[in-house]
């Protein structure tokens, strides 16, 4: 008997068939790093070794290429995300709280600046830096990162913001609490996923930065992981596939395990039952 199709089938075929190809764009670079990272003569094929060894983590696992890179992105990266946290916490706070006719076209004003590219404003910054003496300095690129990821961190902490009651606010204020011991003992704790989230997209979006630390930092010392993976492409013409991808796994280590740490507070929502009683 022959089955015939109905509209609603073909369409869900033709969805289904349209995830498979998605995960699959994701799944075979993945599968290629995997097998690539135990393949002592990997190529760009995606294919499983004739023999594993763990000879490409050796090879990389070094201070030169892997430990001082690694090193210098943790503290890059992390100086930066901690400032643009606590920087978006204290901009997101009036915006949230306090009404005016000019919060609207603020707030489009720092969601248009999340849209401009880096490169547009390298050039000047370059120029500034140099004239400042912050050129080739740690703290300097840490600045100029989280200035650059700080716009959609306000927008996000502000969205986070409202979420909690003003009246818990307006309680702590009755007790003589100022606005900012209000800000940082009723406020932040009770956004602690909204935290986790700021400080997790900063974070990455940071540590997979390449332009900004190559053209800020010029002592090969002080580069991170995120440039010194392009010494990799460089050597003589040849790409070494089996410990660029032992290396791209141990780069992607990190932001993986702070996710996994602080998933349990990305799903727990906001911690106010009880807080409020009626």
């Amino acid at each position: 008997m022959k089955r015939v199709f109905t509209r609603r089938t073909r369409q869900r075929i033709a969805a289904d068939l349209g995830l498979l190809v998605v995960a699959a764009a994701f799944v075979v670079p993945l599968a290629w790093l995997v097998l690539a990272s135990v393949d002592a003569e990997a190529t760009l094929r995606v294919r499983p070794p004739e023999s594993a060894t763990l000879d490409n983590f050796s090879a990389v696992l070094t201070d030169e290429i892997t430990f001082t890179p690694m090193r210098n992105s943790l503290v890059l990266c992390g100086g930066a995300t901690a400032l643009t946290v606590v920087c978006a916490a204290l901009a997101a706070y009036p915006l949230s709280r306090f009404r005016s006719r000019f919060s609207r076209p603020y707030l489009l004003g720092i969601l248009f600046t999340t849209c401009l590219p880096v490169t547009a404003v390298m050039v000047p910054v370059y120029g500034l830096y140099v004239q400042i003496n912050l050129i080739d300095t740690m703290y300097g690129t840490a600045l100029f990162l989280a200035a650059s990821q700080l716009p959609f961190a306000v927008w996000l902490m502000k969205n986070f913001m409202d979420g909690v009651p003003e009246v818990l606010e307006e309680a702590a204020w009755t007790d003589g609490a100022s606005w900012f011991q209000s800000l940082v003992r009723v406020i932040l704790p009770l956004m602690g996923p909204g935290i986790a989230v700021v400080g997790i997209y900063s974070f990455v979006m940071m540590w997979g930065n390449f332009f900004v630390p190559f053209m800020l930092l010029l002592s090969p010392d002080q580069l991170p992981a995120s440039v010194s993976i392009f010494t990799f492409f460089g050597n003589y013409g040849a790409v070494v596939y089996g410990q660029l991808a032992a290396f791209s796994i141990l780069y992607s280590t990190p932001v993986i395990l702070l996710y996994v740490l602080i998933s349990r507070k990305l799903g727990g929502g906001f911690a106010l039952g009880g807080a409020v009683k009626g």
